[in-house]
């Protein structure tokens, strides 16, 4: 006979662990609330509200708060998932009577704070499906109706006061656990992430286990609002986006300088690593991305170009199909697409290394591209320069032989960290995204790639974590995820070894022993897309980029018209000796002129009164000192900055 199942509430109490502070459990790899049974013998590890992995239950637990609170103000909205996220939680509402605003947060989160004074207890219920199904729809939510049918397994409400949800848990105790609460914004969301859905209304908030923790994560946040990509990209006039381009970003003068240094830069490393740069085609046939694998797999993101032959077979096809279903004539016109836009370099570096019978003696062969890109992101993911439709990577990819593999993925990692390095990122944590279940290759291959990555990572001595499923559908990856100035995480630079797209081109090269070999193929970046890089940096320097980067490194600042010549000729020679500079001679009173500098995040502002005219110098303010450094002859100035518009992994040692 089965013994009976048990809470972990019964199970600690019995233990002597039970404390007021106990929200939840750790059993095994699962985290489970109080009131989930656990089979006989289960160990169980309680969880604090004050330990990290408390977050994720308290604010679950605050989302079904936060759609109780919606419902009662607002009656007939529908509801339809709410999950805990990295920094928060969000519920998407179907409110046909009309549409949340930040304004409605106030009135929200006032009957939010009444139902958690309320303390209710959070209740767990099995139920039949067919049970589930009848109180859902006797509910009107049509939604859940509709999640429910794809459920299988034990199927559980929980309910709080007269709130109930479709949910498998883990809850906090009460309502009273969830103290410090804030809502935070609101956006559009498709059911399900589908665009053909409905829109739904989602409504973003955060919890914290205490005030202070919360006070300290809202200041996170306002700093994190300040330094907005998108925001400075405006008032720095670096980036612009337009409507009748969606999800395409415009480089102004000023963005275009930072974006053109940033490739010189990877150019510069390319030249000191033995990589060739190339220009591949934007667009392929679509032969190509069949034998590449990407249309079969990564199809619903790419741009499929039509053209007057197309559209005319397209139409021929559709005639011959009369009385065809919307599935079948979607498949009828995708099939005559014949051309796309390359969304990766890695199929036309494919065929430029099938060009050529090669030798293994041009191995490793090192091929760099910073051809456009073009991926179709759905519009509600888009997101600044962070998720766009058209960008460049700094990308390349490494043909080699089997014994020169390790050695290059080990090379790669020694520049990722002093790449980093050089644009002020100091805290990078290595994750192997290991085999995805939609994939090329046999598994054979995946535990040679698997392992290559793992083997070279320990040789740096470097920490790492896997991400089961995360990798790429042509091989396993390495990714570099950043901390930047506000502590967030971003993931950047990658590495991926890739066995399978050589074999589905047939490369080939004559080895040592005279016979055909097939390369093994990496795929690396280390910025990663440069528009997704430009973003994160923007906001981790909070738009006052280094010396060698900022688009403008000084500014002449007058303080009489009378040395507008002295100026002048400042000017010309800072810019002969290569630095980048922009004058202010206007009539506007000096403390205008330097607010307007600042204003534009300037590293330095170069005072020009009589005494400089005079003396042959320049009283100089440093931004990244925050300080005057004085008087500074002309020689000494453009000595200082020539050696600041170096990187410093390029610069002398001093």
């Amino acid at each position: 006979m089965n013994a009976p199942l048990r809470t972990p509430r019964e199970i600690l109490a019995e233990q002597g662990k039970l404390t007021k502070t106990v929200i939840a459990v750790h059993a095994g790899e699962r985290t489970l609330d109080l009131m989930t049974p656990v089979p006989a013998g289960t160990e169980i590890t309680p969880i604090d509200v004050t330990d990290p992995d408390a977050l994720a239950v308290i604010r679950h637990s605050t989302a079904h708060v936060l759609a109780d609170a919606v419902q009662r103000l607002y009656p007939g909205t529908k509801v339809t998932f709410g999950p805990a996220i990295e920094n928060g939680f969000y519920y998407d509402f179907d409110r046909r009577d009309g549409q949340f605003t930040e304004d409605d947060f106030e009135k929200i989160e006032a009957k939010m704070r009444e139902i958690v004074a309320a303390d209710f207890p959070f209740r767990r219920e099995v139920i039949e499906k067919a049970d589930a199904k009848k109180l859902l729809e006797g509910m009107g939510e049509n939604f859940k109706v509709e999640h429910l049918e794809r459920l299988q397994g034990e199927i559980s409400l929980y309910r709080h006061g007269e709130w109930v949800d479709l949910c498998e848990g883990p809850h906090v105790p009460s309502t009273g656990f969830l103290r410090a609460v804030k809502l935070t914004s609101v956006a559009g969301a498709y059911w399900r992430g589908d665009e053909r859905n409905p829109m739904l209304q989602r409504i973003y908030g955060t919890a914290f286990p205490s005030q202070k923790e919360l006070d300290a994560y809202l200041h996170s946040l306002e700093e994190a609002r300040k330094r907005d990509h998108r925001k400075l990209g405006k008032e720095l006039e670096l980036i612009a986006f337009h409507p009748l381009a969606p999800a395409s970003p415009f480089f102004l003068p000023r963005g275009a300088q930072i974006y053109r240094r940033l490739i010189d830069y990877v150019r510069a490393l390319y030249d000191r690593s033995g990589y060739q740069e190339v220009v591949t085609p934007q667009v392929f046939d679509r032969e190509l991305f069949e034998t590449s694998g990407h249309l079969p797999t990564y199809g619903d993101n790419m741009f499929m170009a039509a053209t007057v032959e197309t559209v005319e077979r397209a139409a021929e096809a559709l005639v011959a199909k009369p009385g065809a279903t919307a599935e079948e004539l979607h498949k009828t016109v995708w099939d005559q697409m014949r051309f796309g836009l390359k969304p990766m370099n890695c199929p036309g570096h494919c065929l430029m290394f099938g060009m050529t019978r090669r030798s293994y003696r041009e191995l490793p062969m090192r091929i760099a591209d910073f051809g456009r890109l073009h991926r179709f992101e759905r519009s509600g993911v888009t997101q600044g320069l962070t998720r766009v439709r058209t960008f460049c990577q700094d990308d390349a990819h490494i043909f080699c032989s089997l014994d020169q593999l390790q050695s290059e993925i080990v090379a790669f990692l020694g520049q990722v960290y002093s790449v980093y390095q050089d644009f002020g990122f100091s805290e990078v944590r290595v994750v192997i995204a290991t085999r995805p279940e939609k994939r090329m290759g046999s598994d054979e291959v995946w535990d040679r790639s698997e392992a290559a990555l793992q083997t070279a990572v320990q040789a740096k001595g470097l920490p790492f974590e896997i991400a089961p499923g995360e990798g790429a559908f042509y091989g396993p990856k390495i990714e570099f995820h950043l901390k930047d100035a506000l502590g967030r995480p971003w993931q950047l630079g990658t590495i991926q070894v890739d066995y399978n797209m050589p074999q589905a081109f047939n490369l080939g090269y004559v080895g040592e022993d005279n016979t055909s070999h097939t390369p093994v193929m990496l795929h690396r970046a280390i910025l990663g897309s440069i528009e997704r890089f430009f973003g994160v940096l923007v906001e981790h320097v909070g738009g006052a980029f280094p010396v060698w980067l900022a688009p403008e490194q000084v500014a002449v600042l007058t303080v009489t018209d009378k040395v507008n010549d002295y100026a002048a000729e400042v000017v010309t020679l800072l810019k002969a000796a290569g630095i980048r500079v922009i004058a202010d001679t206007s009539a506007d009173k000096l403390g205008a002129k330097i607010r307007n500098a600042r204003n534009m995040r300037l590293p330095y502002l170069a005072v020009v009164g009589l005494k400089e005219a005079e003396q042959r110098g320049l009283s100089i303010r440093s931004r990244d000192e925050n300080k005057e450094l004085g008087f500074l002859t002309l020689d000494d100035f453009i000595a200082r900055v020539r050696t600041e518009s170096l990187p410093s992994s390029l610069r002398p040692n001093t």
